[in-house]
């Protein structure tokens, strides 16, 4: 198979999986969008053109959520005294702002609740006397977790936004299969440290599985500009030629 015509980030590896069930894993490199463009249009342009039987399309929950019109320019965002108050005792990490930023909270209660964070984040409390990680967003959801805030690495004009979370990733997933006639598609929200599978076109997909194979991070965490990638099955044959090279 020519491989020459995908993608593959910086310090991705072209082929995941098991030694029994290995998969090209490629990005997609596409132009930022917003919400003036269309999911259909995106898909045409640079997807159905890659796409061949057995491939299954990923997407970047980002994408999603600015073709929903879910990306709020900081300005327009007006923390109050909770989501001040609470930001500031987020830990901070190199893989995002995370909830970290007076506006990023404010968004989390605004989506969540305000009773449904503060309850999280007592949990998320016990949680790190007990030395266990990831307890706050297991009570706040994935509405909270989804949530990305501006970085210095994030493209423009986002490096002034807030991105919510997508809404309905199965709908949205579902959706986009249909335009693609029929093709597995996944929403996913990935990042260097980890990332969840949000959304699937169809009830047979194995999360786990799939969440294993995409643990690289293989859309990238900077300026990549690839918000879409592809897993496509190697055969017997591929894998035998790509080892005599």
């Amino acid at each position: 198979m020519d491989t020459s015509a995908f993608l593959v980030n910086e310090d991705k590896e072209l082929i995941v999986g098991s030694e029994a069930d290995r998969f090209y894993c490629f990005a997609i490199k596409t132009r930022v969008v917003s919400a003036e463009d269309k999911l259909e249009e995106i898909l045409d342009q640079y997807a159905r053109p890659l796409l061949q039987e057995g491939d299954i399309l990923f997407i970047a929950e980002k994408m999603i959520s600015c073709l929903q019109g879910r990306a709020i320019p900081l300005e327009e965002i007006k923390p109050g005294f909770w989501a001040r108050f609470l930001s500031r005792h987020v830990t901070k990490n190199p893989g995002g702002i995370g909830l970290a930023m007076p506006e990023t909270m404010q968004c989390a209660i605004d989506e969540c609740g305000l009773l449904r964070i503060l309850f999280a984040s007592v949990i998320g409390i016990i949680g790190k006397l007990f030395g266990r990680k990831g307890w706050f967003y297991r009570v706040a959801g994935y509405k909270a977790a989804s949530i990305d805030g501006p970085c210095h690495w994030t493209i423009p004009p986002y490096n002034r936004y807030v991105v919510l979370g997508p809404t309905d990733p199965d709908q949205t997933a579902l959706e986009a299969s249909r335009l693609l006639g029929g093709a597995t598609v996944l929403i996913v929200d990935l990042n260097d440290l980890g990332g969840q599978i949000l959304g699937v076109s169809t009830k047979d997909v194995d999360k786990p599985k799939m969440l294993e194979l995409l643990t690289q991070n293989p859309l990238g965490q900077t300026d990549e500009s690839t918000p879409m990638g592809i897993l496509r099955p190697c055969n017997a044959r591929e894998l035998g030629m790509r080892n005599e090279e």
